[in-house]
């Protein structure tokens, strides 16, 4: 009796999970399953989410076999988020919060923890308390790393997102035939300076467009590093063969851009976006004749 004592006190709780979490795994995998986490995920197959639930089940036997229950960058924990990766965009995409993302990750812990009671039924009450810590303690830090990655899903969907909007909100038209227009409107900042850029440069390309408008009637203000921007446009736009004119500058933006002392005297400019159209259809060759009085219009 003493001898077993002394061989109960000198095991390892940590390697006794890691023991018990490869012996269980099977198990454990089929319980986690049916949990939120991995269902609202794997809706079409079941054995897929069986799957993704060994996979991080041996991860964390691993993580615990070596004694690294609290190290998020733990060898085994580098595995875990591979596989958590594919779960955390796909709540993410869904609109779950990270509170919905932490509950569900709260429930992955008392069916596992329920296999470890019922298997150290029998062991002095010390040792299973031993177990039972490090057991927590293991899936406390598989949350943290869940939800660490579930925040870095979150904001790749954002940043996404983002660039998207500023794609749809730069829409280039094709006003006439070798004459296309971007309408800015809101505020122009560096990130979307340079989307304005590349969406010019892709139309002046597919419209095989002569003549580009870059109207800012919309635009409330315009700093340096923005009227740079426009600059390295209008260069990048004569590189590709055609001309931009930049219109709609305002009184005030014609203000900020003197006290800069910023030079856009190579810049073709107009007033308005009509008179940019009138110039652009002027040097295609077109002539623009007033309706005379008392004609239809």
């Amino acid at each position: 009796m003493p001898e077993q004592q002394t061989a109960e006190e000198q095991t390892n709780p940590p390697e006794e999970v890691g023991a018990f979490l490869r012996r269980r795994r099977e198990q454990i995998a089929q319980r986690w399953a049916d949990a939120a986490l991995f269902r609202t995920v794997f809706t079409v197959s079941r054995e897929e989410a069986v799957e993704a639930g060994r996979a991080v089940v041996e991860a964390l036997a691993a993580v615990a076999a070596a004694g690294r229950l609290e190290d998020v960058e733990a060898d085994g924990f580098a595995v875990v988020r591979e596989q958590l990766a594919r779960t955390a965009h796909s709540r993410a995409r869904s609109g779950a919060t990270l509170a919905q993302i932490s509950s569900e990750m709260d429930a992955l812990r008392p069916p596992v923890n329920d296999l470890l009671l019922d298997e150290l039924s029998e062991a002095p009450a010390e040792h299973v308390r031993k177990c039972a810590t490090a057991l927590a303690v293991l899936m406390g830090t598989l949350r943290l790393v869940m939800m660490e990655t579930a925040m870095s899903a979150g904001q790749e969907l954002i940043n996404r997102q983002r660039l998207e909007l500023l794609e749809i909100a730069t829409p280039v038209i094709k006003l006439w035939e070798g004459i296309v227009a971007v309408p800015l409107i809101g505020t122009l900042d560096s990130a979307r300076s340079q989307v304005v850029m590349e969406t010019l440069l892709d139309a002046v390309v597919d419209q095989h467009a002569r003549i580009a408008i870059l109207d800012i009637t919309g635009v409330p203000t315009v700093d340096s590093l923005v009227a740079q921007h426009l600059m390295k446009t209008v260069a990048a736009a004569r590189l590709m063969g055609a001309e931009c004119i930049v219109s709609g500058i305002r009184p005030a933006i014609a203000q900020t851009i003197v006290h800069l002392g910023i030079d856009l005297s190579s810049v073709l400019t107009r007033a308005s976006l009509a008179d940019a159209l009138a110039y652009a259809l002027q040097q295609q060759g077109a002539h623009i004749v007033p309706a005379l009085a008392g004609e239809p219009q």
